[in-house]
């Protein structure tokens, strides 16, 4: 009998709903959640299916709406997009014109920020910079044209409703010929559910920042660290373990919208070619995602093509999207895992044959531990045994204690324009390139793991002129206070002194991590080109870098997209901590 209480795992391919949607008959068939009817009505009191649904057209209605959300037994208050979370599948094309009403049946505010879409800066969706919100009861209709092909997502802009479920995928339809062949054509949305109020989360990590890791170090843990480690750990009062801020079983990880003993399955028939558009869609969690016994090719990163690489696994930082192609072979099912960073837990998806068929689940790996390479030590010393002239036992810097390569509160290591004050807790000494590196955890397996420096281009850049400056920004934080920031200023002290970037200037802007996590750092209104070893006119191009712990990272970019845009850390709570500032781009007739 089925569950009224889930949908069945949709089977999306590229054709499914999409003849006619946006046509008075088709509107006159779909449900009424489809029509813009909010889950719940204005009360919260319905229930959230999980998986999605798929409309299109030109003109599309979206319901905001509250309702309890059920993951695997556990129930909590969420917010859904036209009923469902994920919310439905937007499906468009390159070069129509669409209209996307957005009704608001919230109590509060509420925003959708189209994730990597290039859109006019007042429909981005950032409510105190492209536009004010859409209070209760309203509609705002965002409106543009479509310029652009590829997968991107969407998700709300306003307080932390992200990690309630608002949030969803879109695909762009190319108005020409796919660059690659495939059979069948997935969505794979990974995110993380909490039966917790996201605010009692942010309170919590202001509080203490490893309240909800279940992965701390003791005397009894079998982690790989000698005494000597330890002692240093502890002098500096951190964690080497301190991976991700939440995880599980605080967290539970979904696929879809369904955690991992719910059965999320998409079919194939073997020699098939399947692509996989997976999209992390977490408020806050990083994945390590493979397929065991099944290669994957990348073919597009955050949207854009890339030349296909053949890889086994790969880390995705929130937000961060890839399209791969499988071909499954004569096995009943694959496992699709995705593993959290800190591997407290994974969101799970089965490639299979026939309806309920399975395959095993591999356990979950050895949690990984931070090294002086992601404390920002200086690699070209060796035999130091983690110790640099600079690091190691105590130190006269106001009576904190550096270790390695990160030193605590060291400020004359801090270029001129960071601001020195208890939002800083560490600086990075010895900051590298970290573009070839495969992410925490994934360094020291066997088999082939994605780093950025393996992406190129598919189609060449458009612009391909040298950067006629740099621009340097840190990373910064205090993790005991819970506080994020570029060059040591929240964004309430910059909300009003935006970054500036001349029209159609050309900037290579460098990113250094002073802090001891993975920031995943998204660009609105644009797409960069990362500075990766390639030729300026195949270095790949993303909306979204991680940037490693300790480390540092550059991108090229082109300002051509005139207005303010939001520029921030993609996890939730750095940004809401912070981590966050306006790009302001001078328009061409400001420009003349």
């Amino acid at each position: 009998m089925t569950n009224p209480l889930i949908t069945p795992a949709p089977s999306i391919t590229r054709r499914s709903l999409i003849a006619g949607m946006g046509m008075a008959t088709a509107a006159a068939a779909m449900p009424a959640w489809a029509q813009g009817r909010s889950v719940g009505g204005h009360h919260g009191d319905g229930i959230i299916r999980a998986g999605f649904d798929e409309v299109g057209g030109e003109v599309i209605d979206l319901a905001v709406g509250a309702g309890q959300q059920i993951v695997q037994g556990r129930s909590s208050h969420a917010i859904a997009v036209n009923g469902s979370v994920p919310g439905p599948l937007i499906r468009l094309r390159e070069g129509q014109n669409v209209r996307l009403n957005v009704t608001n049946h919230l109590s509060e505010d509420t925003s959708i920020h189209w994730h990597g879409v290039l859109v006019p800066f007042h429909m981005d969706g950032v409510p105190g910079i492209s536009f004010p919100g859409i209070r209760p009861g309203q509609t705002f209709s965002y409106e543009f044209p479509v310029r652009q092909a590829g997968t991107y997502w969407y998700h709300s802009h306003s307080g932390l409703q992200e990690q309630q479920g608002h949030y969803g995928p879109l695909i762009i339809e190319p108005a020409n010929a796919e660059p690659v062949a495939y059979d069948r054509d997935y969505v794979l949305l990974l995110s993380d559910f909490t039966t917790h109020h996201p605010h009692f989360i942010m309170d919590r990590l202001r509080k203490g920042e490893g309240y909800f890791s279940r992965q701390l170090t003791t005397w009894t843990d079998d982690y790989p660290l000698s005494g000597e480690d330890r002692r240093m750990w502890a002098r500096m009062r951190m964690m080497p373990t301190d991976i991700m801020d939440v995880s599980a079983p605080t967290y539970t990880f979904l696929a879809n919208g369904r955690g991992p003993d719910e059965g999320m399955e998409f079919l194939f028939k073997p020699g098939e070619r399947v692509r996989l558009r997976i999209i992390n869609g977490a408020a806050q969690s990083f994945f390590n995602l493979r397929i065991p016994g099944l290669p994957m090719t990348v073919i597009a990163a955050d949207g854009q093509n890339v030349k296909p690489v053949e890889v086994d696994e790969f880390q995705m930082g929130t937000a961060e999207i890839y399209d791969v192609i499988v071909e499954p072979g004569a096995a009943d099912a694959y496992a699709i895992v995705a593993e959290s960073m800190d591997r407290s837990g994974m969101a799970l998806a089965m490639l299979a044959s026939r309806p309920g068929a399975r395959a095993a689940v591999p356990a979950l790996r050895d949690p990984p531990v931070l090294d002086m390479g992601d404390m920002g030590m200086n690699h070209d010393m060796s035999g130091s045994g983690g110790h640099s002239e600079h690091g190691g036992g105590d130190s006269d810097d106001g009576g904190m204690s550096g270790m390695g390569g990160m030193k605590m509160r060291d400020t004359s290591l801090l270029p001129p324009d960071v601001k020195i004050g208890p939002g800083i807790d560490m600086v990075s000494m010895s900051p590298v390139d970290k573009m070839g590196d495969p992410g925490l955890g994934l360094r020291d397996v066997s088999h082939r793991v994605l780093n950025y420096r393996m992406l190129e281009a598919l189609e060449p850049n458009a612009d391909t002129r040298e950067p006629s400056r740099l621009l340097e920004l840190h990373l910064t934080g205090n993790m005991e206070r819970y506080m994020w920031s570029f060059d040591g200023r929240m964004f309430s002290a910059v909300s009003d002194v935006p970054i500036r970037f001349a029209w159609n200037e050309r900037v290579r802007v460098k990113l250094v991590n002073d802090t001891m996590m993975a920031h995943p750092i998204h660009l609105h209104g644009m797409f960069f080109e990362l500075v990766n070893g390639q030729s300026a006119a195949h270095q790949p191009r993303k909306n979204i870098v991680i940037v490693q712990p300790g480390a540092s990272a550059q991108f090229d970019l082109t300002a051509n997209e005139p207005g303010d845009w939001a520029f921030h850390c993609h996890l939730l709570y750095h940004m809401h901590g912070g981590m966050m500032q306006t790009v302001s781009v001078v328009g061409p007739e400001q420009a003349a």
